[in-house]
């Protein structure tokens, strides 16, 4: 496993540590800093200088970052999502890395009006307003609606970093709408710190294992999260078990293991569809 540069850690998570007034604050520090316009690697340095100097920010930050943009330039996505786009870190970061590899769309996917707001100004103030859209709203309210409007078919690579407990059943969601498909690649953060035992069994089961679990169809997962992570918008939300999802799906997944921007351990799950077993 590859070590942390202290030098580069993020402040201290505080008890409260987002939604608080600090992502406006971000806004307004890094649009203050006029050479920075134009310049999404410049951006991302001034966003990393605020979390170091000033206050925690809930990034995926340079050590993970740097997998799921590696995965962008070799698999050069077209159209790619993210679920959760928070203070636009990583819809920058990401954004950047697909219109450098060719790619038409990313769509960041971000149920806060107010987080979506910040996200557009600084999306605007890097220049990328070309390739990314904003889509505010709950994130399967959000799938629905690209999937309805005829904006994406199929996904070629998504990051997941929402709502822990939501990983599993967007992806059944996704998956149920035909939008996953042999050659699309998952990213999916935070898988060790906070961690997400769900997510990780259903990306790493066989179709068989898949199959019999549809038949033991089961309510609604939180019991293996954290509690602040199940509720972390204030309580548990309720989210649809009735999304079968497509269990034919083979996938081949594996942990990156990397850190927080903090420096605590934590790791990328890669998940890679190679297409699907017939019945």
């Amino acid at each position: 496993m590859p070590s942390f540069d202290e030098s580069k850690a993020y402040a201290s998570q505080e008890e409260t540590f987002f939604d608080d007034g600090r992502e406006e604050e971000l806004v307004t520090f890094i649009t203050g800093k006029a050479d920075l316009r134009g310049s999404p690697a410049a951006i991302l340095k001034g966003i990393d200088e605020y979390a170091r100097t000033r206050k925690y920010l809930m990034n995926v930050g340079e050590d993970k970052g740097k997998i799921v943009t590696d995965i962008i330039r070799k698999t050069k996505p077209n159209i790619m999502l993210e679920l959760g786009g928070y203070c636009g870190y990583s819809t920058i970061l990401f954004g950047d890395a697909v219109r450098a590899s060719g790619g038409q769309r990313y769509f960041s996917l971000e149920r806060s009006p107010k987080f979506a707001k910040n996200i557009k100004a600084l999306i605007d103030f890097a220049g990328l307003s070309d390739i990314v859209e904003v889509v505010v709203g709950p994130s399967d309210e959000g799938i629905q609606h690209l999937y309805g409007a005829a904006k994406v078919k199929q996904i070629d690579m998504m990051f997941l970093d929402h709502y822990k407990p939501a990983y599993t059943t967007d992806l059944k969601l996704c998956e149920s709408l035909g939008m996953i498909g042999k050659g699309t690649v998952l990213a999916a953060d935070n898988v060790i710190s906070p961690g997400n035992p769900p997510y990780l069994k259903y990306v790493r089961s066989s179709v068989r294992e898949k199959r019999r679990e549809l038949m033991h169809q089961s309510q609604q997962d939180t019991a293996n999260f954290p509690g602040r992570s199940a509720a972390q918008y204030g309580k548990v939300e309720t989210l649809s078990t009735e999304v079968m999802g497509n269990p034919n799906l083979v996938y081949q997944s594996e942990l990156i293991d990397s850190f927080e921007p903090t420096g605590e351990k934590d790791g990328v799950e890669i998940t890679r569809c190679l297409g699907e077993e017939t019945v």
